[in-house]
This record gives structure tokens, sequence and C-alpha cells, in this order.
């Protein structure tokens, strides 16, 4: 039999930042029989879960559907509406923001990459202004796309994208505008078509509370024809026949019908507590979690309280404290998963993931697990951070 928990009893408390805790619902709707993908009952079933997934986007443009990760997804999206060669700018705010530029250079596009001036830029969200100064002395555009993180999943910042666009538009300047919103799809507010993004890209494991597997586009008019001339080789990952076969709920190839399945009930889950109340409650969960660090006495790494992300919260530990280590004894010691800290703060972060099917007594276990692993690593809190949430949270 299949054993993934050494534990002897309980239940594994999932507080990473992604993949998020599967609900029961979800987990029986995949488990259903899987039907013929080329039959009259898929075909009405993927005109719905295409219909459903513009609603979480919150766009009228269609959203392509890949059985891939999010990593596949960055990949459709820049083979789709840029040719090799071509110059694209990156802002920098944390691991996966350098993670999508390295694919986009793999991919033989000529990168650029700024920040914020005289921070460190993993500490901050995307400053528009640094976008328009770059743009303004590119007179020639040759720049032909902006890729930014909507919620950077190792830093735990949150960018407004609604501003970049701005500063884009406030010089006429041509460039498409690509966000990476993998972690923050229904948990943070993100609005495809108001906040002009041309392409979206994002994932099944995060706030849609389904596994790992399936990948998303969300596209844009401009988006589209710029796909129609681009001479970057693709197979796989073209829109062309996704779409044109997706006009009667079909795909040009298997599609993973039985996340879809997943998919579709997720959604189901989502209209019913309404948007609004979701992000709501991610951001009551974070201010929570905040409460609980500051009590602690531990510092934030996101600098910007405005960038605040309602999907997790990054915690630099203290100086000679290895954080692995006390993520290693929360793991052992209480069946808890923290998210390790990624790229240059690696050892020096963890990460606590409140996303997703999550709610008050998920997050104070969580809180709880923390609290005694810092406690067995010999750090003595200014405070109780249980203590402290729960009293925001009563």
């Amino acid at each position: 039999m299949l054993k993934l928990d050494n534990h002897a009893s309980g239940r594994h408390f999932l507080h990473i930042p992604g993949p998020s805790p599967v609900p029961s619902r979800v987990l029986r709707s995949i488990s259903y029989q899987t039907i013929d993908h080329r039959g009259p009952e898929f075909g009405a079933f993927g005109l719905q879960v295409l219909e459903g997934i513009k609603k979480i986007f919150k766009t009228e443009q269609p959203v392509i559907i890949y059985s891939a990760s999010g990593t596949g997804s960055w990949e459709g999206a820049l083979v789709n509406v840029l040719n090799p060669g071509d110059k694209v700018l990156f802002y920098e705010t944390g691991q996966f923001a350098n993670l999508w530029r390295a694919l986009a250079k793999r991919l033989g596009l000529d990168v650029e990459v700024v920040g914020k001036p005289g921070q460190d830029t993993w500490r901050w969200g995307v400053d528009a202004s640094v976008i328009e100064e770059r743009l303004r002395k590119d007179t020639q555009h040759e720049i032909k796309a902006i890729c930014v993180v909507h919620n950077e999943t190792s830093t735990g910042v949150t960018s407004n994208i609604a501003a970049v666009r701005k500063a884009i538009d406030s010089l006429k300047h041509p460039a498409l505008l690509l966000v990476d919103s993998v972690s923050g799809l229904g948990s943070a507010d993100y609005e495809h078509d108001k906040w002009g993004a041309d392409v979206t890209v994002s994932g099944s494991q995060k706030g849609l509370m389904l596994p790992p597997g399936i990948g998303f586009n969300a596209l844009s008019p401009r988006a589209i024809e710029a796909s129609k001339k681009n001479k970057m080789h693709k197979a796989y990952w073209a829109w062309d026949e996704i779409l044109e076969a997706n006009k009667n709920g079909y795909w040009p190839t298997t599609p993973s019908t039985n996340l879809m399945y997943g998919l579709h009930e997720a959604m189901d889950m989502m209209m019913a507590e309404g948007l609004d109340n979701i992000f709501a409650r991610h951001q009551r969960l974070a201010a929570a979690c905040r409460e609980a660090v500051n009590a602690w006495g531990l510092e934030i790494q996101c600098q910007d309280k405005d960038c605040y992300s309602p999907v997790l919260t990054c915690i630099a530990v203290p100086e000679g404290m290895d954080a692995d280590v006390l993520r290693k004894h929360a793991l052992e010691k209480f069946n808890l998963s923290l998210g390790t800290g990624l790229g240059k703060i690696k050892g020096k972060a963890f990460r606590i993931g409140h996303l997703g099917d999550c709610n008050e007594l998920n997050l104070m276990a969580a809180l709880s697990g923390v609290e005694m692993s810092l406690g067995a690593m010999g750090y003595k809190p200014k405070a109780s951070g249980v203590v402290a949430a729960q009293e925001f949270l009563k």
C-alpha cells in the first residue's frame, strides 16, 4: 500500500504555499470514471469548464487550458506572442520571476531585468514607475513584452498589475503585458480584462484547490492577434488548434479529463462562496498570520504593507537559526509542512501558506506548530503569536 505519511495518527497539516490541500468534494469528483474525451458528453462538459474558468479570471476572452504545470503555461505564453530574439523586460520580485526569466532565455529571447533601485528587490512589489522609466527610453519600441509576477510565491509579495498597465499606456508603448498569477488566482483578487493583461498564466494547484497538472493562459485580443504572426517554434503549446477545438468543448490533444472534473467541482465551490468572500477570507487569515509573526518578534519578508500577500506569509528567521531545521522539526514532530525559503533566502526564511481550502482553525493549527517549533529551536518570542492571532480572529 502506498505510504505518504510517516505519522501514526492524525491528519497532515499542509501549509506550504501550494500545492494546497484538496477538498474532499474535489477529490471525489476526480475519482469519477473517465469518459470518452471525443464523445458528446465531454463536449458539453468542456464548454461548461471553459465558460466557468472565465469567471475566475474575470475575463470575457478565451482561456487556454493545458495539461501542464504553471511552468508549461509560462512557456505557452512566451512562444505564442514573441519571436526569437525579441527583447523582453522582466521585473524581479523573487525566485519565480527569476525562473520565468531563465525559461525565456532558454527560448532564445533577449532578456532584460529591472527592479527597485537601491533596495533588495525581493522584499518589494513591482514599482510601475521603474517600468515606465525604462519604456520611456525605449523610443524604438524594441521591448516587445513586459513580464511581471502578480503574487510572488517565494517572498509573499502581491503587486499592483493595474499600475503596470497604466504605466505602459501612459507612453502609448505597444509592449504586451504578460502576468504570472499562478499562486494569486482564486486567492487574491485578479481582473484580467480590467487590469489590461494580455496573457495571464496560472495553474491548478494553488487557489483553485486542485492537484498539480492543469495550466492556464488567459488571453486578450491583442495576444491572439500576435499569435497569428509570431515565428517562434511551437507545437503542443500552440493556441490556434486549441482555440479551434474549444469552440465545441474539445481539445486537439487528450485533456486531463479527471482533473477537469475536479476543476468543475472547485469552480462550483468558489461560485457558491463568492469570489469577493473568498478574497476577504484570505485577507483576514493573512492579517491574523502577520499578527502572530509580529508577536513572535520575527520579520516579515515583504517590506511594503500595501503588497502583503493574502496567499502566504514569508518569515525571516533570526540570525543563527536555520529555517530548514525549523521546518524539519515541524514536520517530524507535528506533521506540519511549511514552505522552504527559495533561492537566495533558502535557510534564511520559511513560508506559511494560508490559501485555498483554509479556515481559521487550519491557520491556528499551523501557527501552533510554528510556535512550538520556534521554542524547540531555543527561540524566545516576545509574546505568543498563537494568542495574538486568536485575539484577531475571535
